[in-house]
């Protein structure tokens, strides 16, 4: 990630400053959001948050070393936008709560239009196409008139756009203390939720997977529970695994019921907080295409 979006922002923009020196309207435009500096943008993906919020203080950086020559601006969608690692991370459905790519596209063709003066601004797509004078975003939703899931680093998350958003299993809650106020499951859920998956496991699953997971779940019928996708046929049980643990997760008993159900995303619970990881995260993703898979069953 650093030497992607850090690293090579700095080397491509080094590389191409001489021949943009000798351009009319030279533009530099990074991809990378606001800084904001929220802590809780911070807490789940500190390396990420760094390489991007690196991106940016190069705008900062760029756009007065370069005033009058180059402009330099930075743009970041308000919304999630449908793209390959959407589909990895979100799964099944999540692209319903996204945006296409051309509103991004759109948003940076208005940037370039703009004269070398305009520099050193972090753009939001939606802002910016507002000022352009369009008024219907529906033509830029996957679905339109489905809920959106919001972006991150952005701190607009107005209460009801949050609570139509969470209905849909989006659940962009950033506020730590709501986390105390979710409903207890009911009696036995996790215990049931084992049972359905030792039931749908199989040696292929066990085969594609390899790997031991260990939950960690606090609140009601909690504990520490385990999925062993290592052994053949597979094996899920309260307590510790014989063999250590590939990944461990940590969240409550609720919120562990609704992710496997599949009304709550992995990685929206995991960059909101409310799901911890530790060990590998590729194979953290694998367990998340399995959980796709079982969604009907739960």
């Amino acid at each position: 990630m650093m030497n992607v979006n850090t690293r090579g922002t700095y080397l491509a923009s080094k590389a191409c400053i001489p021949y943009l020196k000798k351009s009319k309207v030279a533009h530099i435009l990074n991809i990378s959001p606001p800084l904001n500096l929220n802590p809780v943008w911070f807490k789940q993906h500190c390396a990420y948050t760094i390489a991007k919020y690196g991106m940016s203080m190069y705008v900062l950086g760029m756009a007065e070393e370069f005033k009058g020559e180059i402009a330099v601006n930075a743009l970041w969608p308000k919304t999630a936008i449908h793209t390959a690692a959407m589909d990895m991370l979100g799964g099944p459905g999540i692209e319903s709560q996204c945006r296409k790519v051309d509103i991004i596209a759109d948003a940076a063709y208005s940037i370039f239009q703009k004269p070398k003066s305009f520099t050193g601004n972090f753009v939001i797509d939606e802002n910016i196409l507002k000022e352009e004078g369009i008024e219907n975003f529906d033509v830029y939703a996957i679905k339109p008139g489905h809920p959106l899931q919001p972006d991150f680093f952005l701190d607009e998350y107005p209460e009801a756009v949050s609570k139509k958003v969470e209905s849909t299993g989006a659940v962009p809650e950033f506020k730590e203390e709501k986390l105390q106020l979710q409903p207890k499951p009911r009696s036995g859920a996790v215990e049931e939720t084992f049972r359905i998956v030792k039931d749908s496991l199989s040696d292929d699953v066990v085969k594609a997977t390899q790997a031991i997971y260990l939950f960690e779940l606090s609140g009601e019928d909690g504990g520490t529970w385990f999925l062993d996708l290592k052994s053949k046929g597979g094996n899920v049980g309260y307590g510790e695994p014989s063999d250590q643990a590939d990944v461990v997760m940590s969240m409550t008993t609720d919120d562990f019921v609704k992710m496997f159900s599949g009304k709550l995303k992995p990685t929206m619970a995991f960059m909101s907080g409310k799901l911890k990881i530790k060990g590998n995260m590729a194979l953290a993703i694998k367990l998340e295409k399995l959980m796709n898979q079982m969604n009907a069953r739960l």
